[in-house]
């Protein structure tokens, strides 16, 4: 990671905008993520990202297997500017690189169902390690696939004759109480390491200013010069 650089760029920044980015990144996390599987309503989508950013998560795992993901800018609010989106569309097993990748990371994989038996919102382990949380399609929820593979399943207790909220409002009921219980559990590690922060804070710099690319082939110039 080149700090330096990092410096360089900095100092095109508003004092306001260096800060907001130090104040937010001190709360983002990958303690959790999200995974979205063939999400195709544009409207869910973005609604989702912008849920994602408000509550301090960085990643997003889109799956793409029938349905193209689509983001909705006025729904989004820009939210996807700041989430490192990770999509997964190849021809066939999407949904299960997207496991074996997560599970890589030290990832388990929580699928998100209405369904009897599943663990209560409420009584989930936050302190038994990284969470993928995964939410399917807006018709039939997750795939076969992801029910095979599945660590874990959460469910949102609910009290009426509807089967399950809208997705959006799934993932924002989920995201609330976990992040919420997180934050204030001091036996869990859910902060960003110092290197994750440096190359996310690079990446935020690098979008928020113009001609970027020049900025940084102007400073690789005057570091070849012995200059910086």
């Amino acid at each position: 990671m080149d700090y330096q650089l990092i410096e360089y760029l900095s100092e095109c920044l508003t004092p306001e905008r260096k800060e907001l980015f130090e104040r937010v990144l001190d709360q983002r996390t990958r303690y959790l993520t999200v995974v979205l599987e063939d999400i195709f309503q544009p409207q869910n989508a973005s609604a989702v990202l912008r849920t994602v950013d408000c509550f301090g998560l960085q990643d997003v795992h889109v799956i793409e297997n029938r349905n193209h993901f689509t983001v909705d800018r006025e729904v989004a609010m820009g939210a996807s500017k700041w989430l490192t989106v990770k999509k997964y569309k190849e021809k066939e097993n999407n949904s299960l690189n997207a496991i074996r990748h997560l599970r890589r990371q030290g990832y388990r994989i929580v699928a998100t169902t209405p369904h009897e038996g599943d663990t209560n919102l409420e009584d989930f382990d936050l302190e038994k390690g990284k969470a993928a949380l995964i939410f399917g399609t807006e018709l039939t929820g997750i795939s076969e696939v992801v029910q095979n593979e599945a660590d874990e399943f959460l469910k949102i207790p609910m009290h009426g004759f509807t089967e399950s909220f809208n997705i959006s409002v799934s993932a924002a009921i989920i995201l609330h109480h976990l992040t919420l219980r997180m934050r204030g559990n001091p036996a869990i590690d859910w902060q960003l390491s110092d290197h994750d922060q440096a190359a996310i804070k690079l990446s935020w710099i690098k979008r928020t200013l113009k001609r970027s690319d020049l900025l940084e082939q102007r400073y690789q110039e005057l570091k070849n010069e012995g200059k910086l």
